[in-house]
């Protein structure tokens, strides 16, 4: 499978600040992937590199093949939707449609205006009239309607209600299905988005934290809980990403696939077990440092 982007040892510096250390990754074609980590963390920094609008300190980066920056013919296979995209004051929601048909050469209107119909968008309002919500809802049109080779989505839902949210996440797989393409999705809601994603690149200060295929990463956590002493067992030698202690309880999180031997174990000890959502493993993973052998968080 041939890769869209090509990522080494990618680096941005602001004068003595490294906003994204010697970061590498590949994106596959016809793959969806999620560009997850806390704020600041140099995920936006990433994507403005890919798309062309920063200049890299460093480090190699190749979109189709070839480098980004005034290169037209990768360019217009790339679509990024911004957290605060902006738009002319003067221009009406059509109007940003017609610019987009000119700018996508594979636009499909009709398609943007099924979109338009489901999310119930005004086509003869200007863009600063509309509320957050219906704002952020033509941002997703165009990212959806584009069907760009590349589309990136970065946090392109704000003020959406979690029905917005589920039509935006219904649509893009339907359409995905029929024209698949490279999406790349930034986000804060995790567990929302974590049925489409195929792929999952952590950014954790910078650099990267995790590089793997989504199934691989759903079920490689766990948590116990039980009474501290048995849970202190329990997690001995084990890789502990975190510890809420409650009195005389302890629940801790653990990383790795749990096997009959360690259900049979916490059986013993009269240990809870269950498993850690994605999104819960990221926040573990990116929030609190903790030793690699049943330590306590530092």
């Amino acid at each position: 499978m041939s890769n869209v982007v090509e990522v080494s040892r990618l680096t941005k510096s602001y004068g003595n600040v490294t906003a994204v250390s010697e970061v590498s990754f590949k994106l596959e074609a016809d793959k969806i992937y999620g560009l997850l980590g806390r704020n600041g963390a140099g995920k936006t920094t990433i994507m403005h590199m890919i798309t062309a609008q920063l200049f890299a300190t460093s480090g190699l980066l190749k979109v189709f093949g070839e480098e980004p920056y005034e290169n037209s013919r990768v360019l217009s296979q790339i679509c990024f939707i911004k957290e605060s995209q902006k738009y002319p004051d003067n221009y009406t929601v059509n109007d940003v449609l017609e610019l987009s048909s000119s700018l996508f050469p594979n636009w499909d209107r009709e398609f943007a205006n099924d979109l338009v119909k489901d999310f119930q968008l005004p086509l003869k309002r200007k863009m600063k009239k509309l509320s957050r919500g219906m704002h952020s809802s033509v941002g997703i049109i165009v990212g959806l309607a584009s069907r760009a080779p590349l589309t990136i989505f970065d946090e392109p839902y704000l003020g959406l209600d979690a029905v917005a949210r589920a039509l935006f996440y219904d649509r893009l797989i339907e359409d995905y299905s029929e024209n698949p393409r490279t999406i790349v999705l930034s986000t804060h809601l995790i567990d929302e988005v974590s049925r489409l994603l195929e792929h999952i690149i952590v950014i954790d200060g910078g650099k990267v934290l995790i590089n793997e295929d989504a199934e691989e990463l759903r079920g490689s956590a766990y948590s116990v809980a039980g009474t501290a002493t048995a849970v202190e067992s329990f997690i001995a030698g084990k890789t502990v990403i975190s510890r809420e202690p409650f009195g005389a309880l302890l629940t801790a999180g653990i990383t790795g696939r749990l096997s009959e031997q360690d259900r049979k174990k916490a059986d013993t000890l009269n240990l809870a077990i269950s498993p850690i959502s994605l999104q819960q493993l990221i926040v573990q993973l990116t929030g609190k440092k903790t030793d690699v052998k049943g330590g306590s968080p530092k």
